[in-house]
């Protein structure tokens, strides 16, 4: 390693902060420890976009540790341009997240901080590690902040909630680690991505390694991430999860937990087990375009506007996944690598675009509830009067859900959708009707809270305040941003999407 260490920086920031902020007695520095400790992560992250060369296939940075020498497991990180790009992404939105709970954490407030700043660790370590051991140890530490942070400081009902995320995770977390010992048994007693994943290519190239095997293996993983993903029918935590989370925590939900599920399937599934993976493709893809349009139908039948952006994230995602594996639905003699490679690339993008989006929505329907202690849209209507700013955000955050052409939406969706119907036209069509039916109840929605006849309550609400803007601002300009200059962004992704097409996943 002849450069400095920033993914290891990345991932031990944010832990230092936690301990800081852990030692710290007054209640109060919580949020500008956190939030410092957030900004400086984000700011040590933005170095690895230039350094990445784009035109360099394969991972870098890497860089390697020694850990559990006698089981062949290491601290061995490194970056492609699909982690890059989740890894910004991650430190882009914690201070977000942070700002956006800055009045709303009353109770525990360290504690609150200390759990988001040991998830942003924890994210992160899920997107870098390159040892199958340190990669399972990351993604079951993340879950102990995020179900801290739905059952400790959540609503109402932040105890079902909470246990409901647990066990779907959990389930899918132990068949995975099942698969992982049996990994780690034939793919020569290691750990390491980059050995398990040569020893075996040769264990399929001599037909030691069948279809049959690999359908077993790829479903297990492919269960933990649908899990997270979330692909209907395993969805049902995230919308109760998501009500009953503190904005912060919905935010990051949203952003960046979600995302884990689409990266594990293109990480872990399509390379080490593309049999499994092309035998598993129609039911992955058909359940993903699916999801687009039972997303969408349950969102229109919300009263509840967070459960509404909720079901939308199923919708969305439901699309992502359908172009991870829409390419693998197509014939061997009508497979087109070049529209199963944009497909992917277009997924890897609507990821980026609906963490921006979508977390958006959640920080202003958490600033709506501050205001109005409800997310009822019936108890809303007439907010753009008392809060033009307000309104006005909302509705840029809308347009980007809906993919706007402007917007990164638009980008990740169109090259989603061209590539779907290059090789499965059905398939795109059952998505674009989902994503039309996006349109509709995103902008009924916000006919009825923000233009909506006003009742006594909603004529006096508060506009946004300096802190709120100075969170929601970032994320705005961002999704539009990226939606005018794609470019460099898709260009960071191609490599690998590229390698992973070629051989038909």
């Amino acid at each position: 390693m002849d450069h400095f260490p920033f993914l290891e920086a990345l991932i031990f920031l944010p832990l230092f902060g936690a301990v800081i902020l852990s030692l710290i007695p007054e209640e109060e520095t919580g949020p500008f420890v956190a939030l410092g400790t957030s900004v400086l992560t984000f700011v040590v992250s933005l170095p690895l976009f230039w350094l990445y060369d784009p035109a360099e296939a394969g991972f870098q940075l890497l860089s390697r540790h020694e850990w559990l020498g006698p089981i062949g497991a290491s601290f061995s990180l490194g970056v492609d341009g699909i982690s890059l790009l989740l890894i910004l992404l991650t430190t882009f939105l914690t201070p977000i997240a942070i700002l956006s709970s800055w009045r709303g954490i009353t109770t525990r407030v360290r504690s609150f901080h200390v759990a988001i700043l040991v998830l942003e660790a924890a994210m992160i370590g899920v997107f870098a590690a390159r040892d199958l051991l340190l990669f399972f140890l990351f993604w079951e530490v993340m879950l102990v902040p995020m179900l801290l942070i739905i059952g400790v400081w959540g609503a109402e009902q932040r105890i079902q909630a909470s246990v409901k995320f647990f066990i779907y995770t959990a389930v899918g977390s132990l068949l995975m680690l099942a698969a992982l010992a049996y990994l780690y048994v034939i793919g020569g007693r290691t750990f390491d991505m980059a050995t398990v994943e040569q020893n075996l290519a040769a264990m399929r190239a001599a037909g030691d390694f069948g279809a049959r095997e690999q359908v077993w293996l790829c479903g297990a993983f492919a269960l933990a991430f649908a899990v997270k993903v979330p692909l209907v029918p395993v969805h049902t935590w995230l919308p109760h999860a998501h009500v009953q989370a503190p904005t912060a925590g919905s935010v990051i939900l949203a952003a960046v937990l979600l995302k884990m599920g689409g990266y594990g399937f293109l990480r872990f599934c399509m390379p080490l087990f593309p049999e499994g993976a092309r035998e598993l493709a129609p039911v992955l893809a058909w359940l993903g375009a699916g999801g687009v349009v039972y997303g969408a139908l349950m969102a229109l039948a919300q009263s509840d506007l967070k459960r509404l952006i909720a079901y939308s994230s199923v919708s969305h995602l439901g699309l992502v996944v359908a172009g991870l594996f829409a390419g693998l639905t197509a014939a061997p003699e009508h497979f087109h690598q070049a529209g199963h490679a944009r497909a992917m690339a277009g997924a890897v993008f609507q990821m980026i675009a609906h963490g921006l989006s979508t977390g958006a929505l959640f920080y202003l329907v958490g600033a709506i509830y501050e205001r109005r202690h409800t997310k009822l849209i019936g108890k809303l209507g007439g907010l753009a009067r008392p809060a033009p700013v307000l309104a006005t955000c909302f509705v840029m955050a809308t347009l980007a859900s809906i993919a706007l052409p402007g917007t990164a939406g638009f980008v990740g969706e169109f090259l989603i959708l061209l590539g779907v119907f290059e090789n499965n036209p059905a398939m795109a069509a059952v998505g674009a009707t989902g994503m039309v039916m996006g349109a509709a109840y995103m902008l009924y929605a916000v006919q009825r809270v923000f233009f909506g006849p006003a009742t006594g309550e909603n004529d006096h609400i508060e506009d946004l305040d300096a802190v709120e803007l100075v969170g929601l601002a970032p994320l705005l300009l961002a999704a539009f941003a990226l939606g005018l200059f794609p470019g460099p962004f898709l260009d960071r992704l191609e490599p690998a999407l590229r390698a992973l097409a070629a051989h038909g996943g």
